[in-house]
């Protein structure tokens, strides 16, 4: 399975879709990206395979930085950014009907 893939146009507006109605899982907040958050944001990236990230850090070009950062650390890939919430995508290994964002 690829990481850090590139999606096509269709797969992103695809899971934009799935992701409109999905709240955030995790809140990058004053603390940054602690281990702690990079290893929520990496579980709940296998358990639901696209999950939406808050950003809580006010400065714009930090939350980009963080943004990144995040993508990065995770091999997950972003597929849209709005205001302070982040869409991240990266297949699970082994997805869980019950628990993934796709599947359901």
């Amino acid at each position: 399975m690829a990481q850090n893939q590139e999606l096509s146009q269709d797969r992103k507006k695809a899971l934009r879709s799935v992701g409109h109605n999905l709240n955030p899982i995790v809140t990058v907040a004053g603390k940054g990206l602690t281990e702690n958050v990079l290893m929520e944001i990496d579980r709940a990236l296998e358990d639901h395979e696209l999950i939406k990230v808050k950003y809580a850090v006010g400065d714009r070009e930090l939350k980009k930085e963080m943004i990144e950062r995040t993508v990065e650390a995770s091999r997950s890939v972003l597929v849209q950014s709005i205001g302070n919430i982040a869409l991240l995508f990266r297949a699970a290994q082994k997805p869980d009907p019950k628990k993934s964002n796709l599947l359901r």
